[in-house]
């Protein structure tokens, strides 16, 4: 099996050496770019297995790359990890309601980095026990090849997304906390903000349409799958 492949767009050159440095050191290929316009040309193109993406950088900002990359689906389901610099919650919002799947907030230690890394490869990977098909009335979600439909069609999700839906509906009725969901879905190195959990749900409902009712709010806790006794969980 190959390195994986790391894309890197991030306009100051500095960061660049040091992410590639710190990468490649733990046995990842790494391409850079300095030019946002340019790296979304190399992401569109290569298909990185991750991508590293500044927030804010001249001409296209990291948040248009992130909407286009979301928009197409030949590039729709590459990890993001977004780099900002500021610390403001809702700058994090935006960048999770664009469809990255976690952020570092600048300076950031390079261990920290690379945890991150393993941890929405490992993620997006899909890892899993047993292949497994499971259906939720018009919902059918297919763990083994990742695909997700809602009355026969087809649903894109980002990594972090599919694997929120995978983990509420493989538990239909259950009660799930924010952080039995942070944890199941998106793993002890998520950056966790209160509102995290939330912008993905909102997005996960908007994207399944009516199939998002579905996904029900308990407030002052968490959400849970609505149970349907004619749903099923089928094992391949």
């Amino acid at each position: 099996m190959g390195k994986p492949t790391v894309l890197v767009i991030d306009d100051e050159k500095d960061l660049l050496e040091l992410v590639r440095y710190n990468l490649e050191k733990e046995h990842f290929e790494v391409l850079t770019s300095p030019d946002s316009t340019k790296g979304l040309e190399i992401a569109q193109r290569q298909h990185p297995d991750l991508l590293i993406l500044d927030l804010m950088m001249p001409g296209v900002g990291g948040l248009d790359i992130c909407r286009q990359l979301r928009g197409d689906n030949a590039t729709a389901k590459i990890p993001i990890l977004m780099l900002t610099a500021k610390a403001a919650e809702a700058d994090r919002v935006i960048g999770l309601e664009m469809g990255a799947d976690d952020y570092l907030t600048k300076p950031f230690s390079p261990r920290e980095l690379v945890a991150r890394v393993r941890a929405i490869l490992r993620r997006s990977s899909g890892e899993q026990p047993a292949a497994q098909v499971v259906r939720r009335g018009d919902l059918v979600i297919d763990t083994l090849r990742h695909e997700v439909k809602f009355a026969g069609k087809p649903i894109a999700l980002t990594a972090t997304e599919f694997r929120i839906l995978e983990f509420l509906a493989s538990r239909p009725g259950r009660v799930l906390s924010r952080d039995q969901i942070i944890d199941a879905a998106l793993g002890q190195t998520a950056a966790v903000i209160d509102r995290t959990i939330d912008v993905h749900i909102t997005s996960l409902r908007k994207k399944l349409g009516t199939g998002g009712a579905k996904i029900e709010t308990v407030r002052g806790f968490g959400y849970k799958f609505r149970d349907d006794a004619s749903e099923e969980a089928v094992s391949m």
